[in-house]
């Protein structure tokens, strides 16, 4: 079983940047693709971004492409999500989840074997 904690969240302006960090622990970190969502109230689940095991292949949403950055650093578990000129349309529940499938695969939530309980962003117009 593996457990996945995320941090970072908070209220910010629009504009502001952010870094979320998601700890791993138990399961191989390194053996999983890391996949970043994100769910705002009334709306579903959203996959903005996901990382290979390696830190090679990078994903990224239409809606954060050129925004967000994500990134892994497999020697601390920790897999993070840069967020730069945040919007108001970015606030929402942010979720960290681990998939031991491909990362070419690993599109869909239900791809994604373990989740972290979120961290709440909130951008202030």
């Amino acid at each position: 079983q593996a457990q996945l904690v995320e941090s970072g969240g908070r209220l910010v302006q629009a504009g502001d940047s952010l870094k979320l960090s998601c700890v791993g622990s138990g399961r191989a970190f390194t053996a999983h693709t890391m996949g970043w969502f994100r769910q705002a109230p009334g709306q579903e689940r959203e996959h903005i971004a996901r990382i290979g095991r390696n830190g090679i292949f990078k994903y990224y949403s239409d809606s954060v492409k050129g925004r967000f950055t994500i990134s892994r650093d497999n020697a601390k578990n920790t897999v993070y999500l840069r967020m730069n000129s945040l919007k108001f349309e970015d606030t929402a529940v942010y979720y960290c989840a681990a998939a031991s499938g491909g990362v070419e695969s690993a599109v869909a939530a239900n791809k994604y074997d373990y989740w972290g309980r979120g961290t709440q962003v909130t951008v202030s117009s």
